[in-house]
């Protein structure tokens, strides 16, 4: 999750979140000792304080990678090359925290446009920084794997809720910039959200790039199927959240401080299922 914590505004739709990962498996395995987790603030026991959490839990996380020694597991190498999302996460992810966290639309040009020049060089630049994401990946991925099947053993199953749209500022939006509708710029044209109602006088502006769906249609809604694949390898039902934009989404200029000025498009319908 991003800023405020929302899984509706998400740096990646095939990433795990980092906050699931077990600490005590670091401590089992020496890459982190116990006293190094006590001493941190993670906050009291009956809420959760994403600050304290944020700021408290990644200094451990990067201290058990630059311990791994990970680059030389086979079982790790193995799953980079079973996840083509993995290199364009990790290096969004070092790229946000080279640029202070602000959002890759801001970014320089040369790498915000993905120019070969950029990514090389800063490929080479941020090498340790795109490793820690790529380490955190692979134990999450590794640990949720163990959980989900004791879960299954037990005849429980798991459900997955995803929302429609990926996030702006997400490794989604920035690597795959051809499956919205964006400029030449790679701004949006237009965003998500829902029409006013008595709930809300003025809708709802979620700000969410909208799916170029003619493009996705040209490739036989290849990253929604991987987008689903992935899904099923975490989850035993998934519920999409909402599934009413598949038929008709409502379309917001973008730039607009309100959702008044939306319309209504017509989504992909039944064919993408």
């Amino acid at each position: 999750t991003s800023y405020g914590d929302s899984p509706y505004q998400s740096f990646s739709t095939f990433a795990g979140n980092p906050y699931f990962i077990d600490l005590n498996e670091f401590i089992r395995e020496g890459l982190l000792e116990k006293s190094e987790c006590d001493e941190v603030d993670f906050g009291d026991t009956d809420d959760i304080d994403y600050c304290k959490l944020y700021e408290g839990r990644y200094p451990l996380l990067k201290k058990a990678y630059e311990r791994s020694n990970i680059e030389h597991s086979e079982d790790f190498l193995k799953f980079t090359k079973e996840n083509p999302w993995l290199d364009d996460y990790a290096l969004f992810m070092a790229l946000k925290d080279n640029f202070g966290g602000i959002p890759w639309n801001e970014w320089d040009d040369d790498i915000r446009l993905r120019k070969q020049t950029a990514l090389r060089e800063y490929s080479t630049k941020l090498v340790k920084e795109i490793g820690i994401y790529k380490f955190l990946q692979y134990y999450f991925f590794k640990q949720w794997g163990k959980l989900k099947a004791y879960a299954n053993e037990k005849d429980v199953k798991t459900i997955g809720h995803i929302p429609i749209y990926v996030a702006l500022d997400s490794a989604d939006a920035w690597a795959n910039p051809q499956l919205f509708q964006l400029d030449e710029e790679n701004l949006p044209l237009a965003v998500a959200g829902c029409p006013p109602d008595g709930f809300a006088a003025d809708g709802q502006l979620w700000g969410n790039p909208l799916y170029d769906w003619d493009y996705h249609k040209s490739t036989d809604y290849k990253w929604w199927i991987a987008r689903l694949e992935q899904c099923f390898k975490l989850y035993d039902v998934v519920r999409i959240d909402h599934f009413r934009g598949f038929d008709e989404y409502y379309s917001i200029p973008y730039g607009d401080k309100t959702a008044k000025n939306g319309h209504w498009e017509k989504g992909p319908g039944i064919e993408l299922f």
